[in-house]
């Protein structure tokens, strides 16, 4: 693990990725999935209530021959699932835990819940912001939805990830382009932690990009960039 994302991710074992639909999430918590298996039991729960785009659920057999395990429910029209589970696996000893949450303020309301362990230092709750999406294209877009997500979980502690994707054919100079687009409408507000980069690109923007990144492969069939 690169050293500047060591240091980005350690100190938690719980990890929330929240964000606008489509802003990549999915893809970063299975990412993130597959680089913790390699060191202990690791649970990703798909908590994501949209539809029509691609969950991480769609890759369900892909995370099991890996060693993930990963827990969802099948959702009845637009009714809410949440799957059991979710607070045992917060709490469990040398486990991570992973939660890919809905887009939408409804879709993120679930988690209110559980918001006395999410705002334990062991987790860490990350926003996502694709500067190339629809709604998150300024401040009033991003404020707009974080701030409805925020009253809902009622997390207390959020950091934010940039993800400057446009999918598998994303190229280096679209990456920093977004990225100093994100750090236009994030930085004069609150600090970007750390931003995606596709996997391919990692060797090129490592050390350029002012921040941790973090390699995402594609693993998720390209319907959107959810």
């Amino acid at each position: 693990m690169d050293a500047d994302l060591k240091a980005l991710l350690d100190g938690a074992k719980n990890f929330v990725f929240l964000g606008e639909s489509g802003c990549g999430k999915s893809e970063i918590a299975l990412n993130l999935a597959y680089l913790f298996v390699e060191r202990q039991e690791t649970h990703l729960f798909d908590l994501d209530q949209t539809k029509p785009l691609s969950r991480a659920r769609d890759v369900y057999a892909q995370m099991r021959e890996k060693g993930v395990r990963m827990r969802y429910l099948d959702q009845f029209y637009d009714a809410p699932t949440l799957v059991g589970g979710v607070p045992e696996s917060l709490t469990a000893p040398d486990r991570t835990t992973i939660l890919d949450v809905g887009g939408s303020e409804n879709g993120a309301r679930m988690i209110g819940r559980f918001s006395g362990m999410l705002n334990r230092p062991d987790t860490k709750v990350f926003y996502v912001v694709n500067p190339y999406r629809a709604w998150s294209g300024d401040i009033a877009g991003v404020d707009g939805t974080l701030s409805a997500v925020l009253r809902v979980t009622r997390i207390q502690n959020v950091r934010f990830l940039a993800n400057p994707n446009l999918g598998a054919g994303t190229t280096e100079r679209e990456f920093f382009t977004g990225l100093e687009r994100a750090r236009e409408i994030l930085e004069p507000y609150a600090p970007i932690e750390g931003a995606c980069v596709r996997a391919e690109l990692f060797e090129r923007t490592r050390g350029r990009a002012g921040m941790p990144l973090m390699p995402l492969h594609l693993y998720m069939k390209q319907i959107g960039t959810e």
